[in-house]
């Protein structure tokens, strides 16, 4: 029975691990997957696709597609380039397959032909097998050129589409972040941005950790989130917690963005020979999820790698951002230039305005020539009437005689119904005029005349009594209103 356990050899192989697949397209997204594989990132897979065999034959990594049948190359043109991916999809497709592929890196410099144009038709192959999709691209160098930098823009909008997660990385950084560089070492660093971005993430699955982060946790994360940030930091010594939580939030990966309004965050925390304390722990999750905001929802994992000494490590990937509102295209030299022919076009604009500051007014088209006349200083609009805008039409032009309507014509003057008595004898035809009836007395017009009272001789004053043809004469007594 000894002899039989000698003979069977029970130790089951293990399956491999490599769920994850980096594919790189094009000639940057190549470059930074040889870049990786050099780096030996455990228990990930790698392959490379382009349109230029040359560079397929130059590069280490093993599995390897050469996009399109031709073998000449995209030459610039991302139409070229997207009808070679699609010549070599199937091979691409298979690859996949065999792999047992459950998590996909698409790296591409985008802007040139190959990466621009067949790394949508690579994503949206590998996103419809139900992979998870993440795409890892780069802007480029402002040195490039506004065309490139065009083509970017637009494989850029194509490649959001066809993925689950979009992490993009402005080259321009690298200036910010490492000073003068050699054109050699400027593309280095490209390299090394990407790798480690797909590094950062990977091992967030691959790593044993204290405190486990499994694939199923990314795919919560990742799965149809859009655009997503990635920030890392390394930090030691006294408060190394709140350095290293302040240098993940700062990363240029970040692209100068905040994580504020993410649906989702994954923190990866690492530490070395000095494992982090929960206290530690405690003030890095607590400080991201304040810069966050209470709506993110945030995992979690720790781990253990000794050759971090006795620094601590943090990777941070959000998730689940509002794309309008992304600072993904405003620092780029694109936009920089658009943004400059936009502010030419407003200072051509507010030159020819009439009078500076006033604000713009669509008015119709007036019947006559309008008052206005340029070379008049003191020209200011009416004020608006009440509810509604000002009327640009109308203008108060000094020294010019404003009109004046006519006086109305007065009413003839009809006496009240309740003095019946003193009304005008004339008869009904009467021609008098407006004119005539103000220059007459109205004790004339009414035909009153004055009588004397001879009793009133000798008095201090005479009394007069009003008589009319039609009323009798009456004594009125001693009423002082009567007396002068």
């Amino acid at each position: 029975m000894s002899d039989v356990k000698d003979i069977i050899d029970f130790e089951i192989p293990k399956l491999s691990p490599s769920i994850i697949m980096v594919t790189g397209v094009g000639g940057g997204g190549s470059n930074a997957v040889n870049h990786m594989f050099e780096l030996e990132i455990a228990d990930v897979s790698f392959m490379v696709c382009n349109t230029d065999p040359q560079a397929l034959r130059n590069s280490p990594v093993p599995v390897k597609v050469r996009l399109g049948q031709n073998g000449l190359g995209a030459g610039n043109n991302p139409e070229k380039g997207r009808q070679a991916a699609l010549e070599s999809l199937d091979e691409i497709i298979e690859i996949y397959k065999r792999e047992g592929t459950k998590m996909v890196f698409i790296t591409a410099g985008m802007g040139g032909g190959t990466g621009t144009g067949a790394a949508p038709v690579i994503a949206r192959a590998a996103k419809e097998l139900g992979i998870l999709t993440v795409a890892i691209v780069t802007l480029p160098f402002k040195t490039e050129g506004p065309k490139r930098m065009r083509q970017a823009q637009q494989g850029i909008e194509e490649l959001r589409g066809c993925v689950d997660s979009l992490l993009l990385i402005n080259n321009e950084n690298i200036q910010e972040i490492f000073g003068k560089l050699t054109l050699t070492e400027a593309f280095g660093k490209a390299d090394d941005i990407l790798a480690t971005a797909a590094r950062g993430i990977a091992e967030v699955i691959t790593r044993e950790n204290t405190v486990n982060v499994d694939f199923a946790d990314v795919q919560t994360v990742m799965s149809d989130s859009g655009v997503a940030l990635m920030g890392s930091g390394r930090a030691s010594g006294e408060d190394r917690a709140m350095k290293v939580a302040n240098m993940a939030l700062e990363s240029p990966l970040l692209n100068h963005n905040d994580i504020a309004g993410a649906k989702n965050i994954l923190i990866n925390i690492t530490s070395g020979d000095e494992e982090i304390t929960l206290e530690e722990t405690y003030m890095i999750t607590e400080y991201i999820q304040e810069r966050a905001g209470n709506n993110a929802d945030i995992i979690w994992g720790a781990g253990k790698d000794d050759a971090l000494g006795q620094d601590i490590e943090v990777t941070i990937i959000a998730t689940g951002f509002d794309y309008a509102q992304m600072n993904m295209v405003s620092y780029s030299p694109l936009q920089d230039y658009k943004d400059s022919l936009r502010k030419a076009n407003v200072r051509g604009e507010s030159e020819n305005d009439a009078v500076a500051g006033e604000p713009v007014v669509e008015s119709p088209e007036p019947a006559e020539k309008p008052a206005f006349v340029p070379h008049e200083p003191s020209v200011r609009p009416v004020s608006a009437a009440p509810g509604g805008q000002p009327d640009a039409a109308r203008r108060i032009v000094p020294n010019r005689p404003v009109p004046v309507p006519p006086r109305p014509q007065p009413k003839p003057f009809s006496a009240p119904v309740s003095q019946p008595a003193i009304e005008s004898k004339k008869d009904e035809g009467s021609d008098i005029d407006i004119e005539e009836l103000e220059n007459r007395p109205a004790f004339v017009r009414r035909n009153i005349k004055f009588v004397k009272d001879t009793s009133a001789e000798g008095n201090r004053s005479a009394r007069v009594v009003l008589k009319d043809d039609s009323a009798q004469q009456s004594d009125k007594g001693q009423s002082s209103s009567l007396f002068d």
